[in-house]
């Protein structure tokens, strides 16, 4: 299991001093954004797709600084009512298993998108409750109508390339939570499983090491993301954890991103990667910054840190003592 950093926090810089900073702390993966809202700083698709000399470059690159690539990132949503948004969103993720595949890289990590409510409507619709029963009715409009067979095509796609996709369980997404991920998965095929992000599980409630054993004696865990979330109990009890607060407004916030060890201690995250281990996982830790109460740099640094304290770097020995 290796500490890995998703490059998006250090979209300013070039990929070649990116790929030196880390090597230099110790990262073993890089993660790898393509496109949609994580942006495509260090790996436009239109210069890397179908190009042997830049795809040489990049391996050249990565062998330098002793790196490998865990991941290729694509975060949209290929569910969006509006056709074009939806094209535009289902091209990028096409695209990126498609690279994913010439760059001999096992996944891409997106989001499961989100439909309307109905097949008139312009806006996604979230729906977090079966009552009034209109809600319950456009969800399941959202799954039978659009997810089940957009996906269902799209992890034929993704078998054909032989790519996972990884999806971020996210609200405002339709896979949200556990439970989704493996109805969404079971409805689809195996290349479809879970980019497992803590961070957004944390606040809805939603036990971690539980949802890894949940998900990974399925096998349906194909990437992690390190991130940590810190709930601020005195907001929370005012106004719940569904908090449209701007992320910048910390102090009146339900909850906030945080790096490593500041949401959840040291000792918490050693259990996290020793239930991974539990259940076979031994891909990338992927840490994702997105604390904003921390520059990018000190933030990746911190959360580097703990995990190189929390990761195991043998495999298990006989059990001579059982």
């Amino acid at each position: 299991m290796d500490v890995g950093v998703l490059t998006v926090a250090l979209a300013e810089e070039s990929i070649a001093d990116t790929f030196t900073y880390l090597s230099d702390l110790g990262v073993g993966a890089v993660e790898l954004a393509c496109g949609g809202f994580v942006g495509d700083a260090h790996l436009p698709r239109d210069e890397y797709l179908d190009d042997e000399e830049s795809q040489s470059d990049l391996r050249t690159l990565l062998n330098e600084n002793d790196l490998y690539v865990s991941a290729l990132a694509t975060h949209n949503n290929p569910l969006h009512p509006v056709e074009d948004r939806a094209a535009e969103a289902d091209e990028e993720l096409r695209e990126a298993i498609r690279l994913a595949s010439q760059l001999d890289v096992d996944a891409v990590t997106t989001f499961s998108g989100l439909p309307a409510g109905g097949p008139n409507d312009s806006v996604p619709n979230w729906i977090t409750a079966p009552w009034p029963d209109e809600h319950r009715e456009a969800h399941q409009y959202q799954w039978e109508e659009v997810a089940i067979p957009y996906w269902r095509e799209l992890e034929a796609f993704a078998d054909d390339h032989g790519v996972d996709v990884a999806i971020e369980m996210h609200p405002n997404m339709l896979v949200y939570e556990p439970r989704g991920m493996l109805e969404l998965r079971e409805a689809t095929g195996d290349r479809i499983g879970a980019n497992f992000d803590p961070s957004h599980l944390f606040w809805q409630g939603i036990d971690i090491t539980d949802s890894i054993r949940l998900l990974g004696e399925r096998d349906a865990i194909h990437h992690f993301h390190a991130k940590d979330t810190k709930v601020y109990d005195a907001n929370a009890r005012e106004k719940g954890v569904l908090d449209t607060t701007p992320y910048t407004d910390e102090i009146d916030r339900s909850w906030i991103f945080r790096s490593i060890g500041y949401g959840h201690g040291e000792a918490f995250w050693k259990d996290i990667v020793s239930t991974l281990r539990m259940v076979g996982y031994d891909g990338a830790l992927s840490i994702e910054h997105e604390d904003s109460l921390t520059s990018a740099t000190e933030g990746l640094e911190k959360a580097i840190d703990v995990l190189e304290r929390a990761v195991f770097e043998t495999n298990p020995g006989d059990a001579y003592w059982a």
